[in-house]
């Protein structure tokens, strides 16, 4: 019989990740087919993606892989993170106040602010010039 594998969808500014936990696992991360620490090269990065795991204290129990796509790299790493809860949440429905005091749920819904005509970025104007 096949592993079983419970799956969730993480997004931020960007970026958009597939998250799926595989049952009878070792605690190994797989980031589009590369291993976590090598695609989560930043320091604290991989520890900050996979916090939702050790806030259930699960993180030696399941497998993960993820397909992330769009956006830097700190927007990855948090729609994986919002990934990882919504999956766990399907695993354990009893997880949810704890991987909600840890703010785990809640998807930032903060995005690039669009450019205005007559200015150079979104906010930023033009250097006055009086003569």
């Amino acid at each position: 019989m096949a592993e079983q594998y419970y799956e969730g969808i993480g997004r931020r500014k960007r970026a958009t990740a597939r998250v799926r936990l595989w049952t009878g696992g070792d605690g190994t991360m797989v980031v589009n087919d590369m291993p976590g620490a090598d695609y989560l090269c930043r320091e604290g990065d991989l520890a900050l993606a996979t916090e939702p795991l050790r806030a259930v204290g699960q993180e030696k129990v399941y497998n993960v892989t993820v397909k992330v796509s769009g956006g830097g790299p700190s927007g990855q790493r948090d729609a994986i993170q919002l990934g990882m809860a919504r999956a766990l949440l399907k695993i354990e429905p009893e997880w949810r106040n704890v991987l909600r005091q840890g703010n785990f749920l809640s998807r930032d819904p903060r995005i690039k602010e669009r450019k205005k005509p007559g200015l150079k970025r979104a906010r930023k104007a033009p250097t006055y010039t009086k003569r």
